[in-house]
């Protein structure tokens, strides 16, 4: 039998980083290894291949087109091979995960599909934060998060997740007797609900309505997302919220008040530091995040 000869594994895991991290001056500090030394192992790989998988102009390392296909074909083997070694250590081991999520995304959109994340990763145990600024924790007390905001810092990696409008959400009670055509004295004696997390989205949504200057009787802010529809639902005033929060929540309390097209400032991202995705519990919920849609 014929035993096929291995490419070197710390040249193939520095390739991976390279490529993953986007810098090879950060997979060489992910490696604990000098420029130098993360250059003669990349070489090495390219020898072994007979490929010219980098281009390399100054300090900057490029994918070639042969780099790509050749990262495209090993990058699952690898995934595979990882999940074949751990299988066969520490097989009861926990895998621990600190995600930081805001309250109304878990309880919409999150905890519904965990039980499919569970079925496939049993092992897998969550540590959940829905307290405020949980995108300054990250790196910190978490290991990654799923933030509502404009654009997250730039420093982390991160991948959007949805793109929303603004509703205005009302009881049924309240869009009744505001109508259906906007009437700026009607809406003077509101009270507008806002999180804390779209302070902006109030602004957005009078502008499309025409009324940039309309001063509510009280803006009244939250740090939770169900308490704001709750609110909304009570008659307490208008809830300028997403219209992916007014979907999920399937409350026959709330209504849509105006039939009006506002583009949202926000959007909810998922976000963790760059070296953090090549950690077992933030690789599986990461690709599995994408993969259901959430």
């Amino acid at each position: 039998m014929v035993v096929r000869r291995l490419p070197p594994l710390r040249a193939l895991e520095a390739f991976v980083r390279v490529v993953r991290l986007g810098s090879a001056k950060a997979a060489a500090s992910e490696l604990a290894l000098s420029p130098s030394a993360l250059s003669r192992r990349v070489a090495a790989l390219e020898d072994f291949t007979g490929k010219r998988l980098f281009t390399r102009q100054h300090q900057s390392m490029k994918l070639t087109d042969e780099g790509q296909a050749f990262y495209n074909a090993i990058a699952p083997k690898l995934e595979e091979l990882a999940e074949a070694v751990e299988a066969q250590i520490d097989r009861g081991q926990v895998l621990r995960l600190h995600l930081g999520v805001p309250s109304l995304f878990g309880g919409q959109r999150l905890f519904p599909r965990l039980p499919e994340l569970r079925k496939l990763h049993p092992r897998l145990h969550i540590d959940i934060e829905t307290g405020p600024n949980l995108e300054t924790q990250v790196g910190d007390s978490l290991d990654c998060a799923i933030i509502l905001a404009k654009a997250p810092d730039p420093a982390f990696y991160s991948v959007q997740l949805d793109h929303n409008k603004v509703y205005a959400i009302v009881s049924k009670q309240v869009a009744q007797e505001l109508g259906d055509v906007p009437d700026q004295a009607k809406l003077s004696r509101q009270t507008i609900l806002i999180h804390n997390d779209l302070p902006d989205s109030f602004d957005a949504w009078k502008a499309a309505l025409g009324m940039p200057k309309l001063e509510p009787a009280s803006v009244d802010r939250f740090n939770s997302g169900q308490l704001v529809l709750e609110a909304a639902a009570q008659g307490l005033g208008i809830a300028i919220m997403h219209d992916d929060h007014f979907r999920r929540a399937g409350d026959d309390r709330l209504a849509v008040l105006y039939d009006i097209d506002v583009e949202s400032p926000y959007r909810y991202w998922f976000i963790c530091r760059h070296k953090d995705l090549e950690s077992r519990p933030v690789k599986i919920f990461h690709e599995w995040l994408l993969k259901a849609g959430l």
